[in-house]
């Protein structure tokens, strides 16, 4: 099973488009995670690029908009469509909301999957707070509900969540495990979405317990015999990164931090003896 490392264009779109993607190519990156752009001309540059330096991309769907619950799925919908037209290794979905009844987030589920049926490529759903997949306790009943149903696993935001390290969520971690087809590497916590700082001794515990999710992702994966999985390495600019009160000053460098972690996925599953 092949392994790429991607990173999110969020925290860098100041640099503009040039120069992220040149930035991320020569730090080692296979790719990126990024929403399509609205501009055509932006859109072909970014498509040039990764066709022409062999990366790839994962399409990120978070726009789709609307209070009332019909909007919202026509613009989900359109959004998912725009997101195939890159040609991406996987979409990933930031479904529905958490305010959505059930039946309702089921019908974003089931677009989702047709979708993918018509395009060919796989929709994942990210395990994100205010979506169909914030809670590990409310996404039981979408497993149970729909057996197709695909995972972007982003742990961080369980651990937020459910305030633990998922130790009351063994069945549901395990069945997560089997449904993940991307993984956000970011690093969560009791009362946060991302620690300060992955390389600071004070949050090793937090850094063990997403590697051994990891760990169990990536076998899953080899046993399934898949051809590919997919990381991000998710660490967000501000306020996701804490910064130092009065100064705003960020307390590490996002850009620093993320290759960290694209080091060590990559010397812990890709460059890891066979």
């Amino acid at each position: 099973m092949k392994i790429k490392i991607l990173v999110p264009i969020w925290g860098y779109e100041h640099l503009g488009l040039p120069v992220f993607l040149e930035t991320i190519r020569l730090s080692g990156y296979d790719g990126v995670d990024m929403a399509i752009p609205a501009d055509l001309n932006e859109r072909r540059f970014l498509f040039d690029y990764l066709h022409k330096h062999g990366m790839c991309i994962v399409a990120h769907e978070y726009q789709a908009e609307g209070h009332r619950f019909s909007d919202f799925k026509r613009s989900f919908e359109k959004n998912l469509y725009h997101c195939a037209e890159s040609d991406p290794v996987l979409i990933n979905s930031h479904t529905g909301r958490d305010y959505f009844t059930l039946e309702q987030n089921l019908e974003l589920i089931d677009v989702a999957q047709n979708v993918s049926e018509r395009t060919g490529y796989i929709v994942s759903h990210e395990t994100h707070r205010g979506r169909v997949g914030f809670s590990p306790f409310v996404i039981r009943d979408y497993f149970d509900s729909r057996p197709t149903f695909l995972i972007t696993a982003d742990f961080s935001h369980w651990t937020c969540v459910s305030e633990s390290f998922l130790e009351g969520f063994s069945e549901t971690l395990s069945e997560a495990i089997v449904r993940t087809r991307h993984v956000h590497a970011r690093i969560g916590y009791e009362q946060g979405p991302q620690v300060p700082d992955p390389r600071a001794p004070e949050w090793n515990y937090a850094v063990v317990h997403h590697l051994a999710w990891w760990d169990r992702i990536v076998n899953e994966g080899i046993a399934q015999k898949r051809e590919l999985l997919t990381f991000t390495t998710e660490f967000g600019p501000p306020p996701y990164l804490p910064v130092l009160p009065f100064t705003k000053q960020p307390v590490a460098d996002q850009f620093e931090i993320n290759c960290y972690m694209k080091d060590i996925l990559s010397m812990r599953y890709v460059l890891r003896p066979t």
